[in-house]
């Protein structure tokens, strides 16, 4: 590189000039024009300073002041099942099938399937029945079914701007289940498809060795961990990062091990097997000890304040035998305290979590825990000022993946009925998309290659129909993706 330009390329393929090109780097810098060459940025700048490299060959996109941000990471995203299921989501199915303000165990990362029965802790699961009516049932039982809905999911990313997503648990901790959306099989269909130059969107991926939203074993994560050969990488394309484990269940079913209490006293338990909270604690730890040394990066579904302090207490301890910084994260995190998440900036413990899931269902959370808990209820805010690594996501197909509908629940903590709750939490529109963008690039390890707009780094965009200093953060779903680019391939415009 010499001033941001690849040596000896003289033309780029393609230019978009005249408008605001938000880089996402370091100084937040907003260029005016962006030059890319064979999948990669050269350079961002004036449109003076871009214009050399226009020549015969190039297309040039007048930007006419609309805005350019890095393609959307969506970094908790189950596209196998979203591929299956969209147009519906899991909210959608809440709103028509509870209209008085009833709903699914969770709608915030819960998608039990009804075979699985209880979890052995004397409740029922956490999340939305497979057994049930509607599109949720579903099923990918051949490779062709599995292609589809994953080209399908990358048809409709494509239109939203999203150029990466992590699929959030695959693997043979799964491979009898009912919808096989997220089989071992589906993970190696990624594989196959990425190294087929198929995939319209990077994929990371999560091992899961236990059952979807439900019971885990450290038996089955060891053996897991031993016998599991995961299919090679695709650089740039596919990835296996790590492991997903799943804690707990949530609050709405009083399923989240909480140190508030459930309106009848208890407090819920932890997932993983074992005969009392104490043995099962002792297994969840010693199952963190081993991913962290098998080298993985791990997910670890938590969402009661008990579960999130104990996760967060555990991969500190896992980091201290090594000393390695796994990139571990909490996903959801529905009730974190703010002892937990000094404690998860201390261990650079990440936190994934969804703005409209935490939008929707805080009143759900306050029915089961009391309205104190609301405090500490998906406290981004509160995440950013300890240091904690925040990622936005959401979760589809539980919600739309729309990261406009993201953004603007992030800023506005506004409902479906138009009520904030956790105004102190709100973020500001640049925090939210770093939150979509440069900080999922660093959850997947690849912040070196993608989620900022600087030469050198892939092509991946996301152009905007309006200049966002000229939209409400409100109203940021009205704004069209006007086009989505992909290596430096044009995969959707209007």
């Amino acid at each position: 590189m010499r001033n941001g330009l690849q040596t000896g390329i003289t033309t780029a393929d393609l230019v978009m000039r005249g408008g605001r090109v938000h880089t996402m780097d370091g100084a937040r810098t907003v260029a005016q024009a962006l030059a890319v060459s064979g999948g990669t940025i050269l350079r961002t700048g004036t449109d003076a300073e871009v214009a050399p490299l226009v020549g015969p060959g190039t297309r040039v996109v007048e930007l006419r002041g609309r805005s350019l941000i890095p393609g959307i990471n969506d970094s908790h995203l189950h596209g196998a099942w979203l591929g299956t299921m969209w147009p519906d989501t899991l909210m959608a199915q809440l709103a028509a099938a509870a209209p008085t303000g009833g709903g699914p165990d969770h709608p915030g990362g819960g998608h039990r399937h009804d075979a699985h029965g209880h979890d052995g802790h004397g409740h029922d699961g956490h999340g939305h029945d497979h057994a049930g009516e509607g599109p949720a049932l579903a099923a990918l039982t051949t490779p062709a079914e599995r292609r589809r809905a994953i080209l399908r999911t990358g048809d409709l990313l494509a239109s939203l701007g999203v150029t990466s997503y992590t699929e959030p648990g695959l693997g043979p901790g799964e491979d009898a289940g009912p919808t096989g959306c997220f089989s071992s099989a589906v993970l190696h269909e990624y594989a196959a498809l990425a190294a087929e130059g198929l995939l319209r969107a990077r994929v990371t991926a999560l091992l899961l060795f236990g059952l979807l939203d439900g019971a885990s074993s450290a038996t089955d994560l060891l053996r897991g961990l031993a016998g599991f050969r995961a299919p090679a990488e695709v650089p740039g394309w596919f990835r296996v990062a790590g492991v997903k484990i799943f804690a707990d269940g949530i609050p709405p079913m009083g399923s989240a091990w909480s140190e508030e209490p459930y309106a009848d006293g208890g407090h819920g338990a932890l997932l993983v097997d074992g005969a009392d909270a104490g043995e099962r604690e002792v297994n969840l730890r010693s199952m963190i000890r081993a991913a962290h040394a098998a080298g993985h990066q791990i997910g670890v579904h938590a969402t009661g304040s008990r579960t999130t302090r104990v996760v967060t207490g555990a991969f500190a301890e896992a980091r201290a035998t090594d000393g390695r910084d796994g990139r571990h994260y909490l996903i959801h995190g529905d009730v974190v305290h703010p002892a937990t998440l000094a404690a998860m900036a201390a261990a650079g413990v990440g936190l994934n979590t969804q703005p409209g899931i935490a939008a929707a269902t805080a009143p759900m959370l306050a029915g089961a825990l009391g309205p104190d808990a609301l405090a500490h209820a998906w406290p981004v805010r509160d995440a950013l000022t300890a240091g904690v690594p925040l990622c936005l996501s959401s979760d589809a197909p539980v919600l739309a993946p729309d990261w406009r509908a993201g953004v603007a629940a992030a800023a506005t903590r506004a409902g479906a009925d138009g009520t904030a709750g956790g105004r102190g939490q709100r973020l500001a529109l640049d925090e939210a998309l770093y939150a979509y963008t440069v900080a999922p690039a660093r959850q997947d390890g690849a912040e070196r290659w993608k989620g900022t707009l600087e030469a050198g780094k892939v092509a991946d965009l996301c152009l905007l129909g309006a200049d966002l200093r000229d939209v409400d953060p409100g109203a940021l779903p009205e704004v069209p993706v006007a086009m989505t680019v992909v290596d430096g391939r044009v995969v959707h415009e209007v």
